[in-house]
């Protein structure tokens, strides 16, 4: 019997840190990224997990279909070998550029925007829910939302309008599971504040396109920004835990100060 989590945006960040302690609590790791990490790798061959990553970029969903199709084979492959208890699908990937007043935005940075942070875990989950149906495989979705999704922030009317749409996804996904009498359970998890690549390119914005910036500068010089193993963890406990509420968002602020 084993588990197997599908974790996008593997590379870096909290997608390496799910990927890491996953791998080391013995559940098996897919990862889908464009680049690779190799010592995801090292440390799967280290605690004799399975580890395999597909290179795929999510604004382009003809790509991410062709790499959920091969994924589902792989899976249909280890499930032969070993029975699958339980796939966790981490819908982890997302980008916080274009950040500008909207009258700023170009339209072809607002598709691969909302392409990767809502079109791109609309499609996995639906089709990994699909597969569900063929495998007989229980699926517990996580979709990474944030604090955004509630508040309105000034030069960030894409990722505050993606997130929300995220959060209301998780919502109504869970109600039709729920409704169809299925084992599967979608919810989504604000992560807070990480110190992460996306921080940097938040920093890097100018008070015109993002009001906030110095706020978010002094979050890295006050040592503010939260180390992504932690909220990894915490994610992890979420979805592991047999009472994981479906349709519920949760807040890493409700589990670490």
């Amino acid at each position: 019997m084993a588990n197997l989590a599908v974790i996008t945006g593997v590379s870096r960040g909290l997608g390496a840190s799910l990927a890491k302690l996953l791998l080391e609590s013995g559940i098996d790791v897919i990862g889908i990224s464009r680049r690779d990490n190799k010592q995801l790798t090292t440390l799967a061959a280290e605690n004799n997990q399975f580890y395999k990553h597909f290179s795929c970029d999510l604004s382009n969903i003809p790509e991410l279909e062709k790499t959920i199709t091969t994924i589902h084979d792989e899976i249909k492959a280890i499930h032969e070998e070993q029975e699958i208890e339980v796939i966790y699908l981490l819908n982890n990937a997302g980008v916080v550029n274009p950040i500008h007043q909207a009258h700023h935005i170009k339209s072809e940075e607002l598709i691969n925007h909302v392409t990767i942070n809502t079109i791109a875990p609309m499609v996995l989950t639906g089709q990994f829910l699909k597969q569900q149906e063929e495998h007989g495989i229980p699926v517990i979705v996580a979709n990474v939302s944030s604090g955004a999704a509630e508040r309105a922030i000034y030069g960030w009317s894409a990722y505050c309008s993606t997130k929300a749409s995220l959060n209301m996804y998780s919502k109504t996904v869970a109600l039709e599971q729920e409704q169809l009498g299925t084992e599967n359970k979608i919810i989504a998890f604000s992560p807070g504040i990480m110190d992460t690549q996306m921080q940097n390119e938040i920093r890097s914005s100018s008070k015109e396109q993002f009001a906030e910036v110095e706020t978010f500068k002094d979050y890295k010089t006050n040592d503010s920004l939260r180390n992504t193993d932690i909220v990894a963890g915490v994610l992890i406990d979420i979805i592991t835990d047999e009472d994981v509420k479906n349709g519920k968002i949760y807040y890493v602020n409700n589990y670490i100060g």
